[in-house]
């Protein structure tokens, strides 16, 4: 008996195929399929930041900050990244995969990626610290 059981699940086992890990790409809400572009943020000194942004809770998107290098500029995005999962930051082919981030900064040009999934609906702002003016925020709603 034992034999016989150890010939079923041997002929079980081998019937099944196993796959790699190629079979298990982005699905769900990581494909591509599901991903929305936001309009690109260029960084720029005295420039408005562009927006606002409306976004549905539950999709994935992808934005890029762009820096032109007119001077060292930050972004808080504090209250905005805790209501938000982030997927990747990109910057320069150089791929991070954060918990949560409290601010960015760009000293000199260049490009940062983020992709993320809009989680908790409400009212956020990316702004550069320290600025008081409108155009210095970006205005984020999450439905």
């Amino acid at each position: 008996m034992k034999n016989i059981l150890l010939a079923t699940v041997f002929a079980l086992t081998a019937s099944l195929s196993v796959a790699d890990d190629d079979d298990f790409g982005a699905a769900g809400l990581l494909s591509g399929a599901n991903k929305v572009d936001l309009p690109e943020v260029v960084l720029s000194v005295g420039e408005p930041l562009g927006g606002p942004w409306t976004l549905k809770s539950g999709k994935y998107y992808e934005v890029e900050f762009t820096a032109d290098g007119s001077g060292e500029i930050g972004l808080d995005i504090a209250d905005f990244s805790r209501a938000i999962w982030i997927d990747e930051i990109v910057i320069e082919g150089l791929e991070i995969r954060p918990y949560g981030v409290q601010s960015v900064e760009f000293d000199d040009a260049g490009t940062m990626e983020i992709g993320f999934i809009a989680l908790k609906p409400g009212r956020y702002e990316i702004r550069i610290p320290g600025s008081t003016g409108e155009s210095q925020a970006l205005q984020v709603v999450i439905e």
